[in-house]
This record gives C-alpha cells, sequence and structure tokens, in this order.
C-alpha cells in the first residue's frame, strides 16, 4: 500500500491495512503462495440478521457478524462490538489481528471477532439484553470453550459476557463459564482482568526506556483516548513518576506542562460527564493535542487517528498503540522515516487477551488466582514478548512492527507445517 496509489479512504480501510502488513512480512519470510492464501483467509465468516422487538412494539432487524480467522494454534478469540460503523472489513481485520496478537504473546489461542451493528446510546437496557441473546443464539454453534472464546470490545461490558454466558449455558443444559471472558467477578472473572490492557501498555513502555536508556520521571506523556485502556495506563503510568501531560477525548482535551493529576481528571470526569472545564489543566484543541512535544504517545480510542496525513507532525519518540490499529499502514512508513519507537497494537494492548487467557484457565480448572498472581504472569509475558519483538527485528534488521508480523506469522506457519493440510 503506497500513499501514491491510494485514497484516504482506502488507506482507512482496516482490511486493506492488515493485508498490507501480512503482505509485507510474508515477503520477508519467504512464504509460499499456498501457505499466503492460507493465512490470509478467515476460515470461517457468519453473518446473521437477528429480529428483535424493541420496547415501542416495532420489530427491528440487525446483523451480527462473527468471523473466526484461525484456529491453527487454539480455538478462536476475540471481542464483540456493539457501534452504528461496524462492518464486515473491519470485523475481518481485527479477527486477523487477533491471530497475530496471540501468536506475538504466544497463548494458545486463534483469532476471532464480533459485531452487532447497533447504537447502543439509543437502546435501552432490556433491547440490548434481547439484542444479545438473539446474537448469541444464531452464533451459538460456532463459539464454545473449545471453539471460540468471545469478549467484550467497544460499548460491550461484563454485563454483556454475562448475558452470552447465560444464553450458552441455558442452550448447552449448564453453566459454562468458559465461553467468554470478561465476565463480572461472581460468575467466573479474574482478577486483574479490567486493569490488564492498560497495565500491559505500561510494561512495555518501560521496556522501550529500558531499551532507550530513558527514566520514567524524565518521561512526558500524552494520551488519546480516555476509557478503560487510556485511563488505566494513564493512572498506572502517573504511579511510576510518568508524567501524564495531555489527555485527549473524542469531545475534548487538556494539557498541564507539569504533569495531569490523573486521579482528579477521573473523579472530575465521573462527575461532570466528560474532562472538559477541568481545573487543573488547560483546554487545548483536540485535534491538535496529539501533536504536543513529548516522549510517549498513547493512542488508546479507535484505529485510523494516525495517517498518513498527520503522521509527519507526531513529535513523540515512543508511539505505545493501546487501540487497534490507531496507525494506518502508509503512516508506518512515516514514522519510520522519523525513527519513532514504535510498539505495534498486536503487542502492546496485548494484556488483555493475555488475562482473558488467564480467565479461560482458571474457568476450566475451577481454581482462581489472587491479583498478585495474575499481574505477575502478566508481567512476565509482556516482558518476555517485548524482548522476542525486538531481538526478531534485530536479527531481520526490520522496524517493530514487521518484527511482530515476521514472528506472528512464524509461529502460526510453524503450527501449521506442524498439523499438516487435513484431506
Amino acid at each position: 500500500m503506497s500513499a501514491a496509489t491510494v485514497s484516504l479512504e482506502q488507506e482507512k480501510n482496516p482490511w486493506l491495512a492488515a493485508e498490507a502488513r501480512f503482505d509485507n512480512a510474508a515477503k520477508l519470510l519467504k512464504l509460499n503462495e499456498g501457505m499466503c492464501k492460507v493465512l490470509k483467509a478467515p476460515s470461517r465468516e457468519i453473518t446473521v440478521n437477528i429480529p428483535v422487538m424493541l420496547d415501542d412494539g416495532r420489530l427491528e432487524i440487525f446483523t451480527g457478524y462473527r468471523v473466526q480467522h484461525s484456529i491453527a494454534r487454539g480455538p478462536g478469540k476475540g471481542g464483540i462490538r456493539y457501534a452504528p460503523d461496524v462492518s464486515l472489513d473491519e470485523v475481518r481485520a481485527l479477527a486477523s489481528w487477533m491471530t497475530w496478537k496471540c501468536a506475538v504473546v504466544n497463548i494458545p489461542y486463534g483469532g476471532a471477532k464480533g459485531g452487532v451493528i447497533c447504537d447502543p446510546s439509543l437502546l435501552s437496557d432490556g433491547e440490548l439484553e434481547r439484542i444479545t441473546r438473539r446474537y448469541t443464539a444464531a452464533i451459538a454453534e460456532f463459539i464454545g470453550p473449545e471453539i471460540d472464546i468471545p469478549a467484550p470490545d467497544v460499548n460491550t461490558n461484563d454485563r454483556v459476557m454475562a448475558w452470552i454466558m447465560d444464553t450458552y449455558s441455558m442452550r448447552v443444559g449448564h453453566a459454562t463459564t468458559a465461553v467468554v471472558t470478561g465476565k463480572p467477578m461472581n460468575l467466573g472473572g479474574s482478577l486483574g482482568r479490567r486493569e490488564a490492557t492498560g497495565r500491559g501498555c505500561m510494561i512495555v513502555t518501560l521496556e522501550a526506556l529500558k531499551k532507550l536508556g530513558r527514566r520514567p520521571e524524565d518521561t512526558r506523556v500524552v494520551i488519546q483516548g480516555f476509557g478503560n485502556v487510556g485511563g488505566m495506563a494513564g493512572t498506572l503510568m502517573a504511579k511510576l513518576g510518568f508524567k501524564i501531560i495531555g489527555i485527549i477525548e473524542y469531545d475534548g482535551a487538556v494539557y498541564n506542562p507539569n504533569g495531569i493529576n490523573v486521579d482528579d481528571l477521573m473523579s472530575y470526569r465521573r462527575e461532570n460527564g466528560n474532562i472538559n472545564g477541568f481545573a487543573g489543566a488547560e483546554a487545548v484543541d483536540r485535534n491538535e493535542a496529539m501533536f504536543l512535544e513529548c516522549e510517549v504517545l498513547i493512542p488508546a480510542a479507535t484505529e485510523n487517528v494516525i495517517t498518513s496525513q498527520n503522521a509527519a507532525k507526531l513529535r513523540c519518540r515512543i508511539l505505545c498503540e493501546g487501540a487497534n490499529g490507531p496507525t494506518t499502514a502508509i503512516a508506518d512508513e512515516i514514522l519510520a522515516e522519523k525513527k519513532v519507537f514504535v510498539i505495534p497494537d498486536i503487542l502492546a494492548n496485548a494484556g488483555g487477551v493475555t488475562v482473558s487467557y488467564f480467565e479461560w484457565v482458571q474457568d476450566r480448572q475451577g481454581y482462581f488466582w489472587n491479583e498478585e498472581d495474575v499481574n505477575q504472569k502478566l508481567q512476565e509475558i509482556m516482558v518476555n514478548s517485548f524482548a522476542a519483538v525486538v531481538a526478531y527485528g534485530e536479527t531481520h534488521k526490520v522496524d517493530n512492527r514487521t518484527a511482530a508480523y515476521m514472528l506472528a506469522l512464524d509461529r502460526v506457519v510453524g503450527a501449521i507445517k506442524l498439523r499438516g493440510i487435513y484431506a
């Protein structure tokens, strides 16, 4: 994918971006054409049209998707998102990213993803529950602890996972907690799961600082997206001495060169519904705040926020991708020229799926770990995975993202070759 040959709309197509990065890694690994076809094509794509009775008595049809990209290394794993702009291309791309993400951190999963086209802000709790249960019933034969394990994603949470778990359990006739992760604690959830993605971002950022010879107390951080991932990363990093100088949300941004008190900002948002007007920082243009001078930028909201149109304006030394797909494939080339140390999404935000794996293991063995154990195991996997990606990049003389994709492809290809092709 080249800036000279594609439009901005094409550049932002998540499936094309995933394909471009795959093609680059596959070429460097010298994979043959047949193996490339196997790895690029999702194993299964499910589209369901689900009728739901709304509160006002109208019958509405909602479209849902579940894509299982690869099951070579284990059952599918990936979230379910509810949003009006969910598309099959987006779900395909996210499913493939989950395959590579699970392989990068070397947990025994393949990649999957799901979504329902709806606007949760316009739906009542009852309507959301009916959509969830009908969607679950429609895909129930394709999910399960040994098949495909959903999790929360954009606009879904532990309550939605409880509805999925209950619907599936009623279908099979017994409580099956391991069918989903990200559940409430008293339904088989794991300690440390809510904080895991943000904690993982913090861990790999610390490893990057060590690699570059820097210290947390001398590190300024800008966070784009102050939800669970960005908010948790900011909270944990501030406790370690990082200076969080900028927070960007969808409706505003705040800046304090001396550091923002993240706990105070969280309390302010809970009380006011947004971060605008926070006394501990000055308001800045949300469209320009991402270009503040800093050592670390953490895009932790949505896809395609760093593109060929703005990548050259970034003034960070380290880019830690808390969101999935925040950087387009074309923008990668610009960041490489600027010598930005990129911690790619399939490594940076893998803390969530790693602790989801821990939750699944705990559910299946019927024995639960304390939070210290969870965090210690997460620390070990993230540190080892960071080291593996950086070492792979240095050995093959490629950037971190390419190294992560090459390492992931290497592991998935290895599994496929060992299993053989069933005929």
